[in-house]
């Protein structure tokens, strides 16, 4: 429509009130409004066609201002162009459908631009859903069998949360998932059935440890029943956890046995260690007067009788602590070393054989001196310097071991 056109410029009215729009076909008869006057009867169909005027220009503005889905945009021109086609008005129909036509770049733009956007969705969709079945994948995979379930339904809820994208993809991609989810599941209930029978065995072995465990209870043979309580130690952890409606009850029930035995052993041995305590003031006491007496041994006979008499009272007192077991033997030995070596010492000093032997000695290097001075005084008056040196040298030597020999023969003198 022209700017100097107005909407009473395609219309006239007949003197019978019939009123007529003017369009590129021709006129057409839009109504009848009898008994009024042409300019009334015509104005009544102009507000038709400007009620039609304001549906186009409202629909180009949003058009234009994207706020209408291309789709829906092009449904509501569908309606107006048959409404335009068909409409009982006055004014410039072809204008009003020539602007609707210039819509359609527009819309084509949107158009475009809403597939762009689509297939951007689409992709970050796809995207988004194979890293959903890559980590589903990997889950079922693995053992993680209490975050797992928890995340498996975080991933469902996620995956319920994007929208769907072309069927074929979409459809294969929630197949992995699903399967793995499957998998999972099934691996999950495998796992804890396994766990239930594993730890029903558990807890049968478990209660057979505390049976055994109450027949050592009262046991006084510490030493061997500590062992024996340790080796049942060694099978409970081995074991492994019983259900757990039942697993603290045998533990408290099992610690409570082992309490009442290593409680009383306790009890024995802290009146034990008072009793090794006295045993070994008595002891030491012993010790300090038997080293006075006894250490350094000057007479074997005296000293052999007074060690006779401390090992008699020594021995009449009972254990000592540990700790103090080295230490106590320690000093007992070194008495007992003094007067075995005085023992030692004695029998060397009187043993017959030995003091022939060192006799046998002496004699034996003095005779083999005595041939070698003769030696010595033939060279000397032949005078051959090299055999007289050499006899005199092994003087010399034999002179010194001489000396030894008879230094060892008057140990049996002394």
């Amino acid at each position: 429509m022209s700017e100097t056109a107005r909407p009473h410029d395609f219309g006239r009215v007949d003197p019978d009130g019939t009123v007529y729009v003017t369009t590129a076909e021709g006129e057409r008869s839009v109504g009848q409004v009898p008994d009024v006057e042409p300019a009334e009867a015509l104005e009544f169909y102009v507000r038709r066609f400007r009620s039609l005027e304001t549906e186009v220009d409202l629909l180009a503005t949003r058009v234009g201002s994207g706020a209408v889905n291309p789709d829906e945009a092009r449904r509501t021109i569908n309606t107006l162009r048959t409404s335009i086609a068909e409409a009982n008005a006055v004014g410039d129909l072809a204008a009003l459908a020539t602007k609707l036509d210039a819509l359609e770049p527009t819309l084509a733009a949107a158009n475009e631009q809403k597939k762009a956007e689509k297939a951007a969705a689409n992709a970050r969709t796809k995207d988004a859903k194979e890293g959903m079945v890559a980590e589903a994948e990997k889950l079922a995979a693995g053992n993680d069998w209490r975050g797992g379930v928890n995340r498996f339904r975080a991933l469902l809820e996620e995956w319920k949360a994007l929208p769907r994208i072309d069927r074929t993809t979409d459809d294969e991609l929630w197949h992995r998932f699903s399967s793995a989810r499957t998998t999972y599941t099934r691996r999950r209930k495998a796992q804890f059935a396994q766990q239930n029978e594993a730890r029903s065995g558990a807890q049968q072995v478990k209660q057979q440890i505390i049976e055994e465990a109450r027949g050592l209870a009262s046991s006084t043979d510490w030493g061997p029943t500590s062992g024996a309580f340790r080796d049942l130690m060694a099978r409970w952890k081995a074991a492994g956890p019983a259900p757990r409606q039942v697993e603290d009850q045998l533990w408290t029930e099992f610690r409570a046995i082992q309490d009442t035995f290593f409680n009383a052993r306790t009890a024995a041995q802290s009146e034990q260690d008072a009793e090794f305590a006295e045993n070994l003031t008595a002891k030491l006491a012993l010790l300090d007067e038997a080293e006075k007496q006894i250490l350094p041994v000057n007479d074997l006979a005296r000293a052999r009788a007074q060690f006779r008499d401390f090992l008699a009272s020594f021995n009449e007192h009972g254990k000592v602590p540990r700790d103090a077991i080295r230490s106590v033997d320690d000093r007992v030995r070194t008495i007992e070393r003094a007067v075995k070596d005085a023992e030692d010492a004695e029998w060397k000093r009187t043993d017959p054989e030995a003091r022939q032997r060192a006799q046998d000695t002496v004699d034996m290097f003095t005779a083999q001196i005595e041939k070698l001075e003769k030696q010595a005084a033939e060279a000397e008056k032949s005078g051959n310097q090299k055999k007289l040196r050499e006899a005199r040298n092994s003087i010399a030597a034999c002179q010194s071991w001489l000396e030894q020999a008879k230094a060892t023969l008057a140990e049996f003198s002394a």
